[in-house]
């Protein structure tokens, strides 16, 4: 067992708690400045400022491709189903064609809404990695009430630099 503050993959996590916004702010910049990437932010409320600097150094969401991909393959699977249902059993409507493809762009965009709206629930409980049966190690149940925290992961030997940082920019407390 690791000990308290040390993950299995030889990092440190330091942990800061701010009773503002415009402190945890600067916290954050301070760090991104410093190369610190690897930040978890808590907050009690959505704050759109904290959003835009945690944007910065997040990548876009792999969500997105997931949704894309189930999109198509219902696309795919609609105009596949229509067109070879009405080879096989050769039904022909209102004198037209047996592949006439107007009707069968409905069956087709509804399982393209079908299938990239699963594939989207699908990555959101893969890529969040739900359930989260434990909690994570830094979190602190303030965060939910009236604080702010700010969770870095670095290395043990850059653990000290992290704390001063944490407490230079105004955390009431700082933890390993």
């Amino acid at each position: 067992m690791a000990p308290t503050g040390m993950t299995t993959t030889g990092t440190t996590n330091v942990l800061g708690v701010f009773a503002h916004v415009d402190t945890t702010l600067q916290a954050i910049r301070d760090l991104r400045a410093k190369g610190f990437s690897n930040l978890t932010v808590y907050t009690p409320v959505p704050i759109e400022e904290i959003e835009h600097e945690i944007d910065k150094v997040e990548p876009l969401s792999k969500v997105r491709l997931f949704t894309v991909i189930g999109a198509l393959t219902g696309t795919a699977t609609g105009f596949f189903l229509t067109i070879w249902s009405s080879l096989k059993w050769e039904l022909v409507t209102g004198g037209k064609a047996p592949v006439s493809i107007p009707p069968f762009v409905i069956i087709a965009f509804e399982l393209t809404i079908l299938l990239g709206g699963l594939a989207t629930a699908l990555a959101v409980l893969i890529l969040g990695q739900l359930p989260k049966l434990r909690p994570s190690p830094t979190y602190d149940p303030r965060f939910s009430v009236d604080r702010f925290g700010v969770a870095v992961a670095c290395a043990p030997d850059k653990a000290d630099s992290v704390q001063s940082m944490l407490s230079a920019a105004g955390a009431e407390e700082v933890r390993r």
